[in-house]
């Protein structure tokens, strides 16, 4: 049953992703849009049965292993996809955010979602405070970096004068930068509250942080883009250019970092 429920999570995504370029190449008019976004919600509910599933047949949440918590990471995006319910045209950025889930999802997939072989020192209720906040916090960079992507794209749209399809199809700057602002806060603050747990519970446990395991140099960075992205932010002249501009390099930073620090490092213990 597993693998058909992450089949059909799957099929839901790609069916998604084929209306909203279908929806882009008409300039957004007509049902396309709303007909995307409602198989991208379709989607993210199968997904959420599809790791129900692997937390009953393995009696653990889907946190522990590198292809359970990719494909717990890529429903949290849809999670984040589906909280734009309420933006109107805000919604259309699934057109970003579904193929980073697709991607996410068929790696997960590939590898075999199963629980890691290796017990992690850190478990019990702290462990899925810890890595749910934290992976909650990706979810709201990653529509962060969705609605600065557009940003960015209906801004030069703009300046050169273009009145195309994709100028159609794009959200306002107005409601894309709203959005990148909600997922940037919202973001930070489920991130900041994850990595706070995790250290409370490897200080009260082992005595010491552990700065140089590659996981908390990693989350350290990690949380210094966030910082840096909101620092953007808050500055002066063309704030709203240059935060859209910033969520879209922090996340990119930040997957490059992690599959960085997953290369080289030769230690165990990665939750992701």
């Amino acid at each position: 049953m597993l693998p058909l429920t992450h089949a059909v999570t799957l099929l839901l995504y790609i069916g998604s992703l084929i209306l909203w370029f279908r929806s882009l190449q008409s300039g957004g008019r007509g049902r396309g849009p709303k007909i995307a976004f409602g198989l991208a919600v379709a989607g993210v509910a199968a997904h959420a049965v599809a790791l129900a599933c692997f937390t009953v047949e393995y009696r653990q949440l889907p946190l522990n292993g590198l292809a359970p918590s990719l494909s717990t990471v890529a429903l949290t995006i849809g999670i984040g996809l589906v909280a734009t319910l309420g933006l109107g045209e805000g919604r259309r950025v699934g057109i970003v955010l579904v193929p980073v889930v697709i991607l996410l999802e068929v790696v997960a997939v590939s590898l075999g979602i199963e629980p890691a072989p290796a017990q992690l020192d850190f478990e019990g209720p702290w462990f899925v405070f810890h890595v749910t906040l934290a992976f909650a916090g990706l979810g709201g960079l990653a529509v962060a970096f969705a609605s600065g992507l557009l940003y960015l794209v209906q801004l030069h749209e703009l300046n050169t004068k273009r009145m195309g399809r994709l100028f159609q199809f794009t959200p306002p700057l107005v409601t894309l930068d709203r959005l990148g602002r909600t997922g940037l806060v919202a973001g930070f603050i489920t991130f900041t509250l994850g990595l706070v747990l995790g250290w409370l519970w490897t200080y009260n446990f082992r005595q010491s942080l552990d700065a140089t395991n590659p996981k908390v140099l990693w989350a350290i960075l990690s949380w210094l883009i966030f910082v840096s992205a909101l620092g953007v932010r808050a500055g002066g002249g063309v704030k709203e250019r240059r935060s859209a501009f910033a969520s879209v390099v922090g996340f990119s930073l930040i997957v490059v970092s992690y599959l960085g620090f997953r290369i080289v490092s030769s230690q165990g213990g990665f939750f992701l």
